[in-house]
C-alpha cells in the first residue's frame, strides 16, 4: 500500500511539473512577407504630365519586424536625345505620400537627397503606417525642377 501511495505522489509531482505555464497563451505562427511594387510614369500623376521619365519600385514588407525594402529604379526614355525638351530628369526630391490613387497627399517618408538609380531604401514602419501601406494608400513621387509637384508616380500594392 505504501508503495501505490508513493507512486501516485510522485505522478502527482511528474504531473504538476509538466504542466503548461504559458497560461493559455500560444506563440503566432510567423507572418509572410508581403512583395511590395509598383511601376512609375506621368501618367499616374495628378494630375497626369506627359514625362517620358519612368521607373520602378520593387521590394518587402516584413509584416513580423515591419521592415519595408525597397529597390526603386527609374530613367528617362528620351534622355538618349538631348534634343528632346524632356531629356532632362533630375530629381530634386522623392517621397512615399500617403493618399489614393486618385489623390495627393501629405509625405509620410522621405528618401533623402542621394538621387542614384538604382537606390535601396530601408525603413521600419509604425503599425498605422503598415496598415495605410497594406490598405494602398502609399505611393512613391518623383519630383523634378520640370514637374514640382511630381514627375513619375505610382501606388504600392504589398500582397502576398
Amino acid at each position: 500500500m505504501r508503495k501505490l501511495a508513493w507512486m501516485g505522489s510522485f505522478l502527482a509531482v511528474m504531473a504538476l511539473g509538466c504542466k503548461d505555464d504559458d497560461n493559455g497563451v500560444t506563440n503566432p505562427l510567423p507572418l509572410p512577407d508581403l512583395k511590395v511594387s509598383t511601376t512609375l510614369s506621368g501618367a499616374n500623376e495628378v494630375p497626369a504630365n506627359t514625362s517620358t521619365g519612368s521607373g520602378s519600385v520593387d521590394g518587402t514588407l516584413n509584416q513580423n519586424t515591419k521592415i519595408l525594402s525597397l529597390n526603386i529604379m527609374y530613367s528617362d526614355s528620351a534622355a538618349a536625345d538631348s534634343s528632346s525638351a524632356d531629356s532632362v530628369f533630375v530629381p530634386t526630391a522623392w517621397h512615399i505620400h500617403k493618399g489614393a490613387a486618385d489623390t495627393t497627399g501629405a509625405v509620410v517618408i522621405n528618401f533623402g537627397t542621394t538621387f542614384t538609380s538604382p537606390f535601396v531604401f530601408k525603413d521600419t514602419l509604425t503599425d498605422e503606417q503598415v496598415a495605410d501601406l497594406k490598405a494602398g494608400l502609399y505611393y512613391v513621387n518623383i519630383h523634378t525642377a520640370r514637374h514640382p509637384s511630381g514627375e513619375i508616380r505610382g501606388q504600392l500594392k504589398a500582397e502576398e
